[in-house]
């Protein structure tokens, strides 16, 4: 989690997954945010252990009936990190587009009763937060499935790969020193796309 110091300079978070723990893209920007109102909503949702495959198994069946109100970005299940997590990223063109989404979710009577109505039961908690792309960033897909940390990567092996090289130059160390004292918490968790995500 950041100080309230760095709170206080312009974020551009891309992606903050999970409070703050998880980035898609970058965290800061240097310079103002984008010029439009598009944001991202990052939804975590922590099941009940016995429960995930049930609930894995009921996104894919009904998740046509969602993303036919919106744009889903990527849908993904934590698998280390923070065990029995469900992460979800939609796309929307300002808060007026996400208020007359979700009003059209609540009086969607399909969508109520095949999804919601089973599902609520096999969640412990929810949490959701908004993120706006800095703005020389662009959400894009990457040439092939991989693992999207910060950025993306080919598999977890090629991420601590890379780690491992960082960790060996003198910039970064420098970098990362000379900044860690905005950061107050880290985590790192990996997240599996499902089948029915966009971003894989």
């Amino acid at each position: 989690m950041l100080s309230p110091a760095a709170l206080r300079r312009p974020l551009g978070a891309a992606a903050r997954l999970a409070r703050g723990s998880l980035q898609v893209l970058a965290s800061l920007a240097t310079g103002p945010r984008q010029n439009n109102g598009i944001f991202y909503e990052i939804r975590t949702y922590d099941i009940k252990p016995s429960k995930m495959k049930e609930f894995v198994e009921l996104v894919h069946k009904c998740l046509h009936l969602r993303t036919a109100h919106s744009e889903l970005v990527g849908f993904w299940t934590v698998e280390l990190g923070a065990m029995n997590k469900a992460v979800h990223v939609w796309k929307y063109d300002n808060f007026a587009h996400r208020t007359a989404v979700r009003h059209a979710l609540a009086n969607d009577k399909e969508w109520q009763g095949k999804f919601i109505s089973p599902v609520l039961p096999l969640i412990e908690k929810q949490h959701n937060e908004v993120a706006y792309l800095v703005p020389w960033c662009q959400l894009g897909k990457p040439p092939k499935e991989g693992v999207h940390v910060i950025w993306w990567n080919e598999s977890p092996d090629h991420r601590a790969a890379g780690r491992h090289r960082a960790h060996e130059d003198a910039r970064v160390v420098a970098a990362v020193r000379d900044s860690v004292r905005f950061l107050e918490s880290q985590q790192n968790m990996l997240l599996i796309p499902l089948a029915c995500s966009p971003l894989k």
